[in-house]
């Protein structure tokens, strides 16, 4: 189990509102869209801006401020994999996800910034690399 005090942030398109549990088990945001088996959260708002900008869907990007209901580890998709350690404080967790509000002064990246991750993410589908789901 992993500590760290937060805040937390979840980036996504889906409107929710403070309360609102969200649980995983729904399709994945990013690769073959996968059952995804875990939440992915973090406490950095640049991370949850790339999720929020990232997501599946037509509508605005949102981030929001989030409680983990039970424990969480470091997202290895991230940590060691691609950076020493966790310096963006990424997570997942099995367990549900509390809303607890909405951030809507974040900074989208520049155009350039996002169209380079989203040709870095289509290399990594075009070379078949999956996130870590188990």
């Amino acid at each position: 189990m992993t500590v760290d005090p937060g805040p937390f942030f979840h980036g996504t398109k889906v409107p929710l509102q403070p309360g609102d549990l969200l649980e995983a088990g729904y399709r994945s945001n990013y690769g073959e869209r996968r059952t995804a088996n875990f939440l992915y959260f973090t406490a950095t708002l640049d991370a949850a801006t790339w999720g929020a900008e990232l997501a599946v869907g037509d509508g605005p990007g949102r981030i929001y401020e989030v409680e983990p209901t039970g424990p969480f580890e470091d997202d290895p998709n991230l940590t060691d994999k691609r950076f020493p350690g966790n310096p963006t404080r990424s997570y997942r967790t099995r367990d549900p996800l509390r809303v607890t509000g909405e951030v809507t002064d974040w900074e989208p990246h520049t155009a350039d910034q996002l169209q380079h991750m989203r040709d870095s993410l289509a290399e990594l589908e075009r070379q078949g690399v999956e996130a870590i789901n188990d």
